[in-house]
This record gives C-alpha cells, sequence and structure tokens, in this order.
C-alpha cells in the first residue's frame, strides 16, 4: 500500500511539472490529444499518449479542437487506414508484420520546429507516433504480432496518397532435383515481352513457359504456396541432354511475394520429368558459392582408335591440378578425385570422374581453354557426347 501511495505521488508531481510548458504550447497552438500526450509522455508515468494529453486539457480547460496543427488529425482518425491494411493483405497468410508511413513533409516540418522552439528533447517523432498507433491497433484487431526485425508483411501507409502498399518477405527454399529424361534445359527462356522483368503476359513471373527444371520447379511453387517470380540459384549445371541422378543437384530458390507460407512438404514431389526431393523452407541463400563434388559418367568419341594403354593412362589425371581459364585470364583450380574409364569401341570409351564442381566438362574432353584436357592428354582429338550427373554431394 505505501509503495502504491509512493508511486501514486510521483507520478502527480510528475504531471505537475508538466502542466506549466503545456499551457504554454496549447496558448499557442491547437494540438489533438495524441500530439500533447506524445510530448509529455516520457516519464510521465502514463502508456497512452491520448489518455495524457486529455487529462493536460481538461486540467488547462481547453475546448475541443477542429484540426490539430501536428498531424491535422490523422491520428484522430486511423481506423481508416487499420481498413486499408486489411483490404490490401487480404488472401496473404502470415504470423508477423510491421507498419512503416509516408508523410507530407509539412507535417514533419511542423513537429520538429515545435519540438525544437520548447525545447523538447527524446520524444518520439510524430511519424513514429503514427506508425506505433497503427502497429498497435492491427495487432489488436488481427492477433498477430509485430516483428521489427524480419516481419512477412511490412505496410507502408502513403498518407499523401491516401493507399497502403503492402511489402512482402520472400519465402527462401532449399532443395535437390532429379532428371530423368533427356532433352530437358536447366534454365527457362525469359518472357520475351519484358525479359524476365514481370508483366501481364506473364503473369508477372518473368517467364512465359514452363518447359526447363527452372520452370517445372517454379510451376510447382506458384501451384503451391502462390508468388511472383522463382529466382533459382544453382548449384552447378548440366547440359540439355544431361540426366541427374542419386540424390539430385542441390538448388536455393527465392519465391517472391508467396501468398501461403506455413504448409507441410513432403521428402519428394513428382513433377513432370523431373522430380524435386527435401524441399524445405530456410532462412537465407549463402552470400558465397558452395563448394561441391560431382560423380559424373561421360561419354566419349575419338578421332583416331584409342588403345587400351592410353586409355589407362587417364589414371595420371587422378588430383593433377587442372587450371580453368575464363575469358583467357581468370584461372581457377579443379581436381579429380577418381577416374574409372571403359573402351566401349575402338574409337569411344566411357568415363566415371568424382571432381571438383565448376570444372567445364565438355571443355576438359575437348581441350578449350582447360589445362590439361582429354584432346591434349592422349594426342587424340576427343568429343563429349554426352554426361550425366550420378551424385552431387556439398562440401559446405
Amino acid at each position: 500500500m505505501y509503495v502504491q501511495q509512493k508511486q501514486h505521488l510521483k507520478h502527480r508531481n510528475s504531471f505537475e511539472k508538466i502542466i506549466p510548458k503545456a499551457k504554454l504550447i496549447l496558448k499557442e497552438y491547437d494540438l489533438c490529444d495524441n500530439c500533447v500526450g506524445r510530448l509529455f509522455v516520457k516519464n510521465s508515468g502514463f502508456k497512452s499518449n491520448k489518455l495524457l494529453g486529455k487529462r493536460i486539457k481538461n486540467t488547462l480547460k481547453k475546448n475541443p479542437i477542429s484540426k490539430c496543427y501536428i498531424c491535422k488529425n490523422i491520428l484522430s482518425n486511423l481506423q481508416s487506414y487499420i481498413a486499408k491494411m486489411l483490404q490490401v493483405s487480404g488472401g496473404y497468410q502470415y504470423s508477423t508484420f510491421l507498419v512503416g508511413a509516408k508523410l507530407q513533409p509539412s507535417i514533419i516540418d511542423r513537429d520538429d520546429s515545435l519540438r525544437s522552439k520548447f525545447k523538447l528533447r527524446g520524444i518520439d517523432s510524430v511519424k513514429t507516433d503514427i506508425t506505433q498507433q497503427l502497429a498497435k491497433s492491427f495487432a489488436r484487431k488481427t492477433k498477430i504480432k509485430i516483428d521489427y526485425h524480419r516481419p512477412d508483411l511490412a505496410f507502408t501507409i502513403d498518407f499523401k496518397n491516401d493507399i497502403s502498399e503492402l511489402s512482402i518477405r520472400p519465402l527462401i527454399f532449399f532443395g535437390r532435383y532429379t532428371k530423368n529424361v533427356r532433352g530437358i534445359p536447366q534454365k527457362q527462356t525469359k518472357c520475351p515481352s519484358c525479359l524476365g522483368k514481370g508483366c501481364f503476359s506473364c503473369s508477372f513471373h518473368g517467364i512465359s513457359e514452363f518447359t526447363s527444371v527452372e520452370g517445372r520447379i517454379s510451376q510447382f511453387l506458384f501451384k503451391k504456396f502462390g508468388g511472383t517470380q522463382a529466382k533459382i540459384t544453382w548449384i552447378g549445371g548440366e547440359d540439355k541432354s544431361s540426366l541427374v541422378n542419386g540424390n539430385g543437384r542441390p538448388f536455393f530458390v527465392k519465391l517472391l511475394s508467396p501468398k501461403k507460407r506455413k504448409l507441410r512438404l513432403k521428402k519428394n514431389y513428382l513433377q513432370k520429368e523431373i522430380d524435386i526431393k527435401n524441399l524445405r523452407i530456410t532462412d537465407e541463400i549463402p552470400n558465397v558459392p558452395l563448394q561441391f563434388r560431382s560423380k559424373v559418367k561421360l561419354s566419349v568419341t575419338t578421332q583416331n582408335k584409342i588403345w587400351t594403354k592410353d586409355i589407362k593412362r587417364l589414371q595420371k589425371l587422378k588430383k593433377t591440378p587442372i587450371l580453368v581459364l575464363e575469358n583467357g585470364r581468370k584461372k581457377t583450380q579443379k581436381f579429380i578425385y577418381e577416374i574409372k574409364p571403359r573402351k566401349k569401341s575402338p574409337k569411344s570409351f566411357s568415363l566415371k570422374l568424382t571432381l571438383d564442381g565448376g570444372l567445364p566438362l565438355k571443355r576438359f574432353v575437348e581441350g578449350n581453354d582447360v589445362h590439361p584436357n582429354l584432346t591434349k592428354f592422349l594426342q587424340n582429338q576427343c568429343k563429349c557426347n554426352e554426361f550425366d550427373f550420378q551424385d552431387v554431394k556439398l562440401l559446405n
């Protein structure tokens, strides 16, 4: 009881200290209850700007005003903007949100000027107060949490144009795919109308067809989660004629503007010509290239007859540094860890390799800015007819 009385006395003393400065301000400016309370709520014992402002104005016997000098009654009419937020977010599944605001510069200037004139320091700005009040009201109405760091939805209330804009946090997925038929390219051709930016012609997907690995994965995500575009980060690549077997090739994908966020994912999704495996939602796409090794089977033909002894010599390439030149300058170094050659005919052989990811296989066979390469090593012009991936293993 004594503690409560002491606290009450402290709040009363704080309130009494407010009155002289509040009287000076309200003598010169017409302010709404919210704006008056905001100027003095720090260390006042009050949790509500509006209630504090109302008490100050009652104490000073101030008459109701028609328009607030600072906010122009925005803080008294926030419910209409709550309705706009509900409307623009309809159809989206989300657990957290955040609110921002675009105000006319004149509102911010009036607020800054008044606070400076009366030496009111450490006070929330009118913009901060507006966004806080909107967020609290929206949270009470929807039972959805405010998140200042990684919200699912971010509202921006444009008071100048009287609209509510919406930003949707993308979903990031990690998964793998296998490709069980030849003739499917990895990447999809961009929409010819917008060149990948997104337009009405392609339903804002950036691609107009779904005839590739990229297209199949994108189409699956659009159907399951909604969204506009799927931005895929590939972990290595293959030819149109290549198969991808084993555990599959890993990939990351950023799904923009998803409608749904909470769906149970199965271990395997059988799509037309490809399978999507172990798909899961993750926090982010790594900002450094991931290291990986591939198990590959190549089919090679030669210009001249190939001898068994030449085939056996290929073992010397094991753990030999292989330099890859890009544009004739940049060099990267790759290694082969396992080699299993097999002669198939006088002018053809197959080759099973375990090697560092990123080694361009056709160039390694045919001899284009890769040293050593099979053509030079065997002194026999080689051609890579096709290559298939039997497994891809991430190292980090």
